[in-house]
């Protein structure tokens, strides 16, 4: 009985209708240091593409429910359908578009989490989206340079630094990271895992989703999240730039991390 309640009340989450061709929801679909805190930033800035974060990764849930006030149960638990509400409502613009985030992973946890509120759509992940969500895309997000960002993705593990905006930088010292060849090349290995992982999914249910690479997306940050903005079939209201919001942290130490690596890798 509370499954079935539980599913009227997402299914009540009000959303915009596809009459003008836009989509509800859109979905970035990353692997971690391919750019998307840069990207989501910038469709953000659009004012029209939502709000995109990583509302469904788990060990973020707790504190996306204490700020959106969610009530929880005795256990401790709140219900999946409130948190899916609250964060459509946080990550929708004011035209209805709702934007997120998700790295490979996340995607199963999700609509596993659906399937339990709508056992009737159980295992068929796209109508479950579109049932929460609405008209849903995809933007798949990956990086040519896999190297560059296994580098940058041990250091962001060591200093605990994922990104960093405009506000001043944090000067990172070398006791804060170290070189490891080993977790380097296990990174490489988990990325070509979940990037095959993305294509396999694409292929699975039917999806054609917008490829944006890191390499582009870097170059021309604003020419890429028009083209992004295309894609969706939104417009850049009149008088409103595309702001970047975030800084580069690749420096010199990840250059001599990535030439020592291919050193070391050609004794192997």
């Amino acid at each position: 009985m509370h499954c079935l309640i539980d599913a009227v009340l997402l299914l009540a989450v009000p959303r915009p209708t596809d009459a003008a061709g836009h989509v509800d929801s859109y979905f970035i679909c990353a692997t971690p240091r391919t750019g998307s805190s840069l990207l989501c930033g910038l469709l953000e800035s659009a004012g029209v593409a939502g709000r995109p974060e990583s509302y469904f990764r788990r060990p973020d849930e707790d504190s996306w429910a204490v700020r959106w006030g969610i009530v929880r149960s005795p256990n401790g638990a709140s219900s999946y359908p409130d948190y899916v509400r609250a964060a459509i409502a946080a990550g929708r613009t004011e035209n209805g578009v709702f934007a997120a985030r998700l790295m490979w992973g996340t995607l199963g946890e999700v609509v596993d989490n659906l399937g339990a509120v709508h056992p009737d759509l159980a295992g068929a992940d796209v109508d479950l989206l579109t049932r929460t969500f609405g008209p849903t895309r995809f933007v798949y997000l990956r990086r040519d340079d896999a190297l560059g960002q296994a580098v940058s993705w041990l250091r962001a593990e060591q200093t605990n630094v994922w990104f960093e905006t405009e506000q001043p930088r944090h000067e990172q010292t070398e006791h804060e990271y170290r070189f490891d060849f080993d977790r380097i090349h296990e990174l490489i290995q988990l990325i070509d895992a979940h990037n095959a992982a993305w294509q396999d999914w694409f292929t699975s249910v039917g999806v054609r989703p917008h490829a944006v690479r890191y390499e582009e997306l870097d170059s021309d940050p604003v020419g890429v999240t028009r083209a992004v903005l295309d894609f969706l079939g939104l417009e850049l209201p009149p008088g409103r730039e595309i702001l970047t919001r975030h800084s580069r942290l690749a420096d010199e130490v990840n250059a001599q991390w990535i030439d020592r690596y291919r050193a070391e890798l050609a004794k192997h």
